[in-house]
């Protein structure tokens, strides 16, 4: 994933300390039930989409410019699945990075999927029972997506 120009600038100063980020993920779900998943172009994994924050972004702005950017869809947000703190991350670089994560239940609302080549290798729509194999905490997202009822979060 290209790293935003206000990252790179921050670590100009901060070098490979850690750096506290928020992430949006967007769990797109159509009426048939599949899910859209892109191949990330970093490491080749499949994933749902989504990414940072901008400074002064709002989270489901984020998360429909992440989406266009990545799979060429564009989505409407229908509510918070989820709400997280992933575990402390390091980058191949030696960046350090801990995200909060906010996942979103989206619906597909127009465009057409395809690979962006920057970000992503592949896109596709996906049956639950015909998935690629994913990161656990992707899983998680999704699985929290397809719930009804409120977001998850680790309750205190």
């Amino acid at each position: 994933m290209a790293t935003p120009e206000f990252i790179l600038s921050l670590r100009k100063h901060v070098g490979h300390e850690p750096l506290w980020l928020t992430g949006v993920t967007a769990v797109v779900i159509a009426e048939s039930g599949e899910v859209l998943l892109h191949r990330r172009a970093d490491d080749g994994s499949w994933s749902t989409p989504g990414g940072i924050l901008e400074p002064g972004e709002q989270p489901a702005a984020a998360l429909v410019r992440e989406v266009a950017e990545e799979t060429g869809v564009d989505v409407v947000p229908e509510r918070i699945a989820s709400v997280v703190t992933e575990p402390p991350f390091t980058y191949p670089n030696g960046d350090r990075v801990q995200f909060m994560d906010i996942a979103f239940r989206c619906r597909p609302a127009g465009g057409s999927a395809h690979a962006d080549e920057d970000e992503s290798l592949e896109v596709g729509w996906f049956a639950p029972e015909r998935m690629p194999a994913m990161n656990e905490r992707i899983m998680r997202r999704i699985a929290h997506a397809r719930e009804e009822g409120e977001a998850y979060y680790t309750a205190p």
